[in-house]
């Protein structure tokens, strides 16, 4: 006797045809940018009819930040990154990889200069935009956690674990605009190493290793840290309507 699977519930289906619409919009985006990526092109691709997309998403600037959203789910599922092993500016490459990153790269600028002149759709991408200091900051309480643990000493420094992680969010994200800009005057070894002297200010130039040891990346604070970022995250996106304006798509 052959046992047939349960049935897939509406919600579910509803769930997985939202997940299947942003991952497509995504590639979309990176592709053809924000202003050019269509909806009705984005539907076919993903097998769905312009209708299911219209019912998931009142527009295009709502699709677009469900994509934001995609990308910070992400971050926090990883627990924490190594900000040494990969560059903003090294965007040069031309593998698959980075031609995604680089062209969403690109599509959010587009959608961060339609925003400002926006009072609504602007505050919608602050928020989400305010989440990467809380994801750096995570990085920050790990790596002097485990200096602390290291060298049995806490580690003093004026700046708040929020603060410098503002710092690194601030220069990490600075330098991916610029690059994305075309310009050569921040070479990835330089922001390593400009990061790597905002972290560990103590330690020499010639013992800066080219990434974070493994009890800084996999230091419970940083997990606990985005744990809890990530619970006030989703709180604060169920308290809140979804933004429904009116922008062409």
């Amino acid at each position: 006797m052959t046992i047939l699977p349960d049935p897939i519930s509406r919600r579910d289906r509803q769930r997985q045809t939202r997940e299947a619409i942003i991952f497509t919009a995504r590639a979309s985006f990176a592709r053809d940018g924000y202003h050019g990526a269509k909806l009705e092109e984005i539907a076919r691709t993903a097998g769905f009819s312009k209708g299911a997309v219209y019912s998931n998403f009142a527009n295009k600037a709502e699709l677009f930040l469900a994509v934001m959203d995609m990308n910070i789910e992400h971050s926090f599922a990883q627990g924490g990154w190594d900000l040494f092993k990969s560059h903003p500016t090294d965007l040069t490459a031309d593998d698959d990889a980075t031609t995604v990153i680089r062209g969403f790269g690109l599509a959010t600028l587009e959608f961060v200069a339609l925003a400002a002149r926006d009072e609504a759709l602007h505050a919608e991408v602050a928020r989400r935009i305010d989440m990467l200091p809380v994801i750096y900051g995570a990085v920050v309480e790990g790596t002097r956690k485990a200096q602390a643990e290291r060298s049995e000493e806490e580690v003093a420094d004026e700046l708040s674990d929020e603060h410098l992680g503002a710092l690194l969010a601030a220069l990490d994200q600075g330098a991916a605009t610029l690059a994305l800009a075309g310009s050569k005057a921040l070479n990835p070894e330089l922001l390593r190493i400009g990061m790597m002297r905002l972290l560990c200010p103590a330690q020499s130039s010639a013992a800066e290793p080219s990434s974070l040891p493994d009890d800084v990346m996999l230091h419970p604070a940083i997990r606990e840290r985005l744990i809890a970022a990530e619970r006030a995250w989703h709180n604060q996106k169920g308290r809140e309507e979804d933004y429904h304006g009116h922008h062409d798509s």
